[in-house]
């Protein structure tokens, strides 16, 4: 069964996967599913919340964290960091590495480009470290967040995905980290189609396959361990007349390399092919105009905060149709943004596809006392 994500992106409250969906190809893969991020749909799924061990998937987690602290101001990407005792002893046992030592003081800058395209571990503590102090403040913070965004089969036990005892995340949780990355840190997104970096005369290329394969993949991650097999988060982004279309795929627990990017490159065409993606309303768009009671203005603008669009079945847009259910009445002062009801899609066989958060596009202030007065009467006859 084709499942919700959770939680709202782009003003989507939730998404019925009732209606007929195409068939889905076969993934060879522990788990897996497909986010049309753009109208907010999962596409497909399988296994997507049985918890797993996430390798160095974890490091999107580990990169929002230190993406919010560049926000925050708590750090700047020209910031040189100290390298402690703890990451260069990331060597031990020779897994993914950026190779700096302790007597570098590498820009955050550096460390992030080691951390995302050469997956280093020793990066990734160093990066940790630099914002919280210690790993185990910074893993704290992976935590909060992600209980923040309600992840139920997640938890973080370090900051770069070696195999440890409790250490988990789904495919579906996996899906969300990854989605908020893209949309609330698009000015840092770029790190992940880069396809090498070098440091300390040490070239490394990206593991991800499909960015030299499709030049629709920007992005993202791959990991791997012996528990938890070949994996990869891939983003796509294509352009259709109507705008631009992302897709994400999570594969975990592929077989080698060139299965997980075999297998994101399947899922991928087949949510282009098979669905559409179909805009119903521009940003800021007002879909109703409606009368406000005791307001300094006669009527207020409703409508859905940003673009709204949603993923049907290849040819199936036409049979879209929406209806409004809002509360009545409309009573001032009312603020921009404030949610009055929702706006429902539907097939025209009645099969529910989306709910949209209807709200006011601009304020309508408090009338002074004689206006309000006057409507107070009036709502009282009415």
């Amino acid at each position: 069964m084709k499942r919700l994500l959770s939680f709202a992106l782009a003003g989507l409250l939730a998404i019925s996967a009732q209606a007929q969906a195409p068939q889905s190809p076969e993934i060879a893969a522990r788990s897996y599913l497909l986010l049309d991020m753009t109208a907010n749909r999962v596409l497909t799924e399988r296994d997507a919340d049985t918890p797993n061990d996430p390798a160095s998937l974890t490091k999107l987690m580990t990169a929002y964290v230190v993406f919010g602290a560049l926000r925050d101001k708590r750090l700047s990407l020209e910031q040189t960091l100290p390298v402690s005792k703890r990451a260069w002893d990331e060597r031990k046992g020779d897994p993914s590495l950026m190779f700096i030592d302790t007597l570098m003081t590498p820009k955050v800058d550096e460390l992030l480009h080691g951390m995302i395209i050469q997956s280093g571990n020793d990066a990734s503590v160093a990066l940790a470290e630099g914002v919280a102090g210690t790993v185990e403040q910074f893993v704290a913070m992976m935590n909060r967040q992600a209980r923040a965004w309600a992840l139920t089969n997640t938890e973080f036990k370090n900051v770069t995905g070696m195999t440890e005892t409790g250490h988990k995340s789904s495919a579906r949780d996996l899906s969300v980290i990854a989605a908020n990355l893209i949309r609330d840190f698009p000015e840092y997104y770029a790190y992940y189609s880069q396809r090498e970096f070098t440091y300390n005369k040490i070239r490394q290329h990206n593991r991800n396959l499909l960015l030299t394969r499709d030049a629709s993949v920007d992005g993202m991650k791959t990991g791997y361990t012996s528990a938890a097999g070949y994996c990869l988060i891939a983003s796509s982004q294509r352009d259709y007349p109507n705008g631009k279309r992302r897709l994400l795929s999570i594969v975990m627990g592929a077989a080698s390399k060139e299965a997980r990017a075999s297998e994101s490159q399947k899922l991928l065409n087949w949510g282009y092919s098979a669905f559409d993606a179909v805009r119903l309303f521009e940003k800021a768009q007002a879909i109703s105009t409606v009368p406000v009671w005791k307001g300094v203005l006669p009527e207020a603008k409703l409508g859905a905060s940003g673009a709204v669009y949603v993923a049907v079945p290849r040819g199936e847009g036409a049979k879209l149709q929406t209806k409004i259910e809002r509360s009545d009445p409309l009573v001032a002062p009312l603020t921009k943004g404030q949610r009055v009801g929702v706006i429902k899609v539907s097939t025209t066989a009645g099969v529910a596809v989306a709910e949209v958060p209807l709200v006011v596009l601009e304020e309508v202030p408090l009338a002074g006392i004689f206006g309000r007065a006057w409507d107070a009467v009036r709502l009282w006859i009415k």
